[in-house]
């Protein structure tokens, strides 16, 4: 952590601690999250097994009773398009099927079920024999493996089949020639926690290690190696010899129960050859302490794939090493004077005489020569991965921890990783690239797993604050007044206990009038009351829990920000609001002395057309003195009164003038149907907080066109500068719209970067107002340029992948939205007009732009890929 989260007041001191959400804590940091695609061994985890060109058999329709081989042409989670053969680049017939619910068997089912195979109606005339074709196309074929198509294991991840209770071969970290029989005691997202066999309970041996590691192998690899299969020194004491051979003759008796499947391993690293030899010095880093660069030395040759290496240690009454087993892939071994080349400082060994180490004298004094760079694979700087990107990582002290990790360097494919929230501080550490400790952000919530939340709570430059979420924050009056009272305010003003700022308790008084925007039952849900404590810190909990509890917090905080014609002489306070996966933000001002606090209560209640005694340092017993029982959601005007269109309290400059000018026809516009995106993970303040059924706060305004006022009218987080370009564009395209014929029912646009190009083909999108009318009632053109030659697949394109495309677009402001919704190359090629604008809250100009990229994008794929 830097100096400036660690002054900040622990979120534990006091307070009920906030669950931790990865969104907010991006935001409030300002850091960004490591790209997905940087971590291939969890895309290598998330595959289905299934791959393009595999072969299977499958029921030909409609007649069920007929099977024929199919190819896998693409994948796309449990659905397959499959090719039956004998249609060769025809890609009419190719047809998508369900893995979960299809009639898929591997080649060689219906032999052995006396199944028929026979040749699809519409390719019969250009097979003239059957038998021998099949003989030719099934030549080195690969099947689509058996165990994802029958049985339990049918459209299962892989990865899912390695269940508690499997059993694996590990290789010792001494001997590599070596290896014993392991229980999977747990498995996190194919990180597995693993046990020896014959330990039963004993846990004080269990290990970590990610599925894909090159020294975790099936069952019965020792034996096919010619490798010896015993147990690990550290635990060979706690059996007599007899006793290990037993547990060998029951393992393997129960080898069928057990076992995973063989080509669960198939996308492991190869280990090539190495040219390592007894007594080369080189650079190392201890795996097992991966804090500093050391000298090490290699002191014994297994073969040709496996290399033993010790950390140097000068000590004479040294009687242990920190040996382990090496091949020619591993990480965190380099050529000697590599730190020296990348400005990075290496550790002497302990009992090296003087201080400034010198690689030249070193290899003298012990006769041993470098290895050469030869030895060692080429690194790689193309990963993605930058300074102060944020990602998970183990923690290598205590391997039960994952916890938020910020690459504090980079050099070549290395990483220096600090970790955030672990039990004990520990130094940065030095990862590889291509470590399989290291784990996208959202990976532990993803897998349910425990994330080691930071020590510090929300930064806030200016002063320390209490980390509320919305529903989650019923606490006493005590617990929340001792959390208040710890913390300090950064301004001139002191808390002076039961003085001219303290302010006194602030009572939630929910039986009260609720007003058009906030919702009843969460006011329900908020703590009796808040403080008392400094003034402040007091009201400004009081107005976070009250724009938590609203139907659309964006449009509370807006009703509630800063009226600049207003003195108060209050203190101006910046409050955050989540809506539709957007944060807003919006000054507030809130008073500072204790004289002024019930005015400020009532004054807020009014802007928010509520009882004025909803919350404020009165609490309402039985009945209210404002009679407000009485007075319902949708009758709420008779509290008002006439003033209703003259709303109380309500600024009379910015954006009650904004809404004048951007009010919308009186059209109410039917919601539509939310397609199969991926939408960003959002917290529960995020959430669309409007219940289904419940009355939506707009006082009889259309809810839709007041979506659009509360964006505008407050200042979005982190994109604002783009949403202010996109809200010019999209005004340009209203107006052009509004200014054609009425009758028109067909919009050209095209793209001032595309304008001169000669060539362009028409794509149409048809999308329709009214879901019951059919698409065509509504047509709108899209140009599209003829020709997008592609690099790569789009439907293999990683999130990043699809982010690089739209910077080089003239939509590059779009990427970030794509980048927080995760969409990847599949779910782009899904996207349509109305998707993009109902999921991203894009008007119809920067919509259509988008699509017109998005249309080149699948046209190139038609063209270059779907063969």
């Amino acid at each position: 952590m830097n100096g400036e989260q660690q002054h900040e007041t622990d979120a534990g001191s006091g307070v009920e601690e906030a669950e931790f959400n990865w969104d907010e804590y991006l935001e409030d940091t300002g850091a960004t999250a490591a790209p997905h695609g940087s971590f291939k061994h969890v895309d290598t985890s998330l595959q289905n097994g299934f791959a393009p060109g595999m072969k299977l058999e499958v029921a030909v329709k409609p007649d069920h009773d007929t099977y024929w081989v199919a190819t896998i042409i693409t994948t796309c989670g449990q659905l397959l398009l499959l090719r039956y053969d004998g249609y060769r680049e025809d890609r009419k017939a190719d047809f998508w099927c369900d893995i979960m619910t299809a009639d898929l068997h591997p080649i060689g089912w219906c032999v052995q079920n006396k199944k028929v195979l026979k040749v699809p109606e519409g390719i019969r005339d250009k097979i003239s024999d059957q038998e021998e074709f099949l003989q030719q196309t099934l030549m080195g074929a690969c099947s689509a493996p058996a165990n994802l198509l029958e049985g339990l294991h049918r459209g299962k991840n892989p990865l899912d089949l390695i269940a508690p209770g499997s059993r694996l071969e590990c290789q010792h970290s001494q001997n590599s020639l070596g290896a014993w029989i392991v229980n999977v005691v747990e498995n996190v997202g194919g990180r597995l926690k693993l046990r020896y066999e014959g330990l039963g309970d004993l846990d004080q041996f269990d290990w970590w290690i990610f599925y894909l590691d090159p020294f975790l192998h099936q069952v019965g690899w020792a034996s096919q190696q010619g490798y010896d299969l015993q147990p690990p020194l550290d635990i060979r004491h706690l059996k007599t010899e007899a006793e290990w051979q037993e547990i060998i003759t029951k393992v393997k008796e129960e080898e069928e129960e057990s076992s995973v499947p063989t080509d669960l391993f198939k996308d492991k690293p190869v280990i090539g050859i190495h040219s390592f030899s007894v007594s080369m010095k080189l650079e190392a880093v201890d795996p097992v302490a991966p804090f500093v660069i050391s000298p090490a030395t290699v002191i014994k040759v297994f073969n040709e794939k496996y290399f033993l290496v010790e950390i140097d240690d000068l000590r004479l009454e040294q009687t242990t090493s920190q040996s382990y087993v090496c091949h020619v892939n591993s990480a965190g071994i380099f050529p000697v004077q590599w730190s020296l080349k990348n400005g990075l400082h290496l550790n002497p060994p302990p009992g090296y005489p003087g201080h400034d180490f010198d690689w030249a004298d070193y290899l003298k004094q012990c006769g041993a020569e470098a290895a050469p760079q030869s030895c060692f694979p080429l690194l790689t700087s193309d990963h993605g991965f930058k300074e102060k990107m944020k990602l998970e990582a183990v923690n290598p002290t205590d391997p039960e921890e994952v916890c938020i990790g910020t690459v504090t360097k980079v050099k070549g494919s290395y990483l220096w990783l600090q970790l955030e929230g672990s039990k004990k501080p520990v130094p940065d550490c030095i990862v590889s690239v291509e470590s399989m400790n290291i784990f996208p952000v959202g990976w532990c919530e993803t897998n349910g797993y425990q994330l080691r939340p930071p020590r510090r709570a929300t930064v806030n430059k200016q002063r320390k604050i209490a980390v509320v979420q919305p529903e989650k924050q019923i606490l006493s009056s005590r617990t929340l007044h001792e959390g208040l009272k710890n913390q300090e305010l950064n301004s001139s003003d002191s808390v002076v206990t039961n003085g001219k700022y303290c302010c006194p308790k602030i009572y939630f008084n929910h039986r009260c009038f609720s007003g058009p925007y906030l919702n009843k039952g969460r006011i329900a849900e908020l703590p009796q009351s808040v403080g008392p404590g400094n003034c402040v810190l007091v009201l400004k909990e009081v107005l976070t829990l009250l724009i938590n509890a609203a139907y659309k917090p964006s449009r509370v905080l807006r009703e509630i920000q800063l009226d600049e014609e207003a003195s108060w002489h209050g203190y101006g306070e910046t409050l955050k609001a989540k809506y539709k996966g957007k944060s807003y933000r919006a000054t507030v001002e809130v008073v500072r002395t204790a004289d002024r606090v019930a005015d400020f209560c009532r004054k807020t209640c009014i802007k928010l057309e509520c009882c004025p005694n909803l919350f404020g340092p009165q609490m309402v017993l039985d009945k209210c003195s404002e009679n407000c029982s009485v007075l319902t959601k949708t009758k709420y005007t008779h509290y008002y009164g006439k003033r209703r269109k003259k709303r109380i309290g309500r600024p009379p400059g910015g954006h009650s003038n904004l809404e004048a000018s951007l009010k919308k026809p009186n059209k109410r516009r039917k919601r539509r149907k939310h397609f199969f995106v991926h939408k960003k993970k959002r917290s529960s303040t995020s959430l669309d907080n409007t219940p289904a059924g419940s009355p939506q706060g707009s006082g009889g305004e259309d809810d839709d066109d007041q979506d659009d006022m509360d964006e505008e009218s407050l200042t979005e987080d982190s994109t604002s500068e783009q949403q202010d370009e996109l809200l010019e564009e999209s005004e340009v395209s209203e107006k052009k719209s509004r200014s054609s014929s009425p009758t028109q029912s067909e919009l050209s646009h095209t793209t001032t970067r595309d304008r001169d190009k000669p060539k362009r083909k028409l794509h149409t999108f048809s999308f329709s107002d009214d879901e019951n009318k059919p698409p065509s009632t509504k047509e709108l053109k899209i140009e599209v340029a003829e020709k997008l030659q592609l690099d790569s697949n789009p439907l293999e394109w990683s999130v990043s992948d699809v982010v690089r495309f739209l910077k080089s677009t003239d939509c590059a402001p779009l990427a970030r939205i794509f980048l927080d919704q995760e969409i990847d190359g599949q779910a782009l090629l899904l996207l349509t007009l109305p998707t993009v604008q109902e999921c991203m809250d894009l008007k119809l100009g920067p919509a259509i732009k988008l699509c017109h990229h998005i249309e080149r994008v699948k046209l190139a794929f038609y063209q270059q890929f779907a063969n």
